[in-house]
């Protein structure tokens, strides 16, 4: 197998902290792998058979209900750990992770975590870093989706996912990846006619542009009012 250069994770989280001898051993017991678009990572309830870093690209990450409901959990950017099912203390995969365009991530056998971070103290200290920003913003949207209407749930979505993965655009700021308006409904916990409907309605206001899983936020700042139910 041949070795991974440490310039492709140089600001990786997952190695921050780590000297150039820890962190050359430990990408020297990961692998590195390609997931075409539309392939799988890993399958929801599957042994947790390995936990990866995304080093191109990018992934949908999703939970299938008991009545058989996708919801939508995240998206896994690069540079980002994903599938730490040891860290959390689960022999299985929570959620099932596809790529949305095609990627390339480092993954290390899950069996070797203990001795891994044994090894590698700040392995484990940056792993529970992005677990804890995690589950804050999963707090974040269950009080949204507790607290909030439709229209502001949306808003906060299209704009916390316009700051993580935004391009800037001659129109606004793309969101850089596929992405539809499905999505925003499994994201936002409700239907895809109640977004197309509020979508719509934007785009005639000039607030946002789509297309075929295409998302232009135009103006940001009447989002925010929305969001934050500030509209006058």
């Amino acid at each position: 197998m041949a070795a991974i250069d440490p310039v492709l994770v140089a600001g990786v989280p997952l190695f921050a902290g780590m000297p150039p001898k820890e962190r050359e051993a430990l990408l020297q017991e990961a692998q590195s792998v390609r997931y075409p678009k539309g392939g799988t990572v890993f399958q929801q309830d599957a042994d947790a058979h390995s936990f990866f870093v995304l080093l191109h690209g990018r992934l949908r990450v999703f939970k299938l209900t008991q009545d058989g409901q996708q919801v939508v959990v995240r998206y896994v950017a690069p540079g980002e750990v994903f599938g730490v099912a040891s860290a959390i203390g689960r022999t299985t995969y929570p959620g099932t992770a596809v790529a949305v365009v095609d990627s390339i991530a480092l993954q290390w056998p899950s069996g070797s975590w203990s001795r891994l971070v044994a090894a590698h103290p700040a392995l484990a200290l940056n792993t529970l870093h992005t677990v804890g920003g995690r589950i804050q913003e999963l707090h974040t949207r269950v009080v949204e989706m507790s607290t909030e209407q439709v229209e502001r749930r949306v808003a906060h979505t299209l704009l916390r996912l316009a700051q993580q993965a935004g391009r800037k655009v001659e129109t606004g700021v793309r969101i850089d990846f596929p992405i539809s308006r499905q999505d925003i409904a499994e994201m936002t916990g409700t239907t895809l006619h109640t977004v197309s409907r509020i979508i719509s309605a934007w785009e005639e206001r000039g607030l946002v542009e789509s297309g075929r899983q295409k998302i232009t936020v135009c103006e940001p700042h009447q989002l925010l009012l929305i969001a934050d139910d500030a509209e006058t």
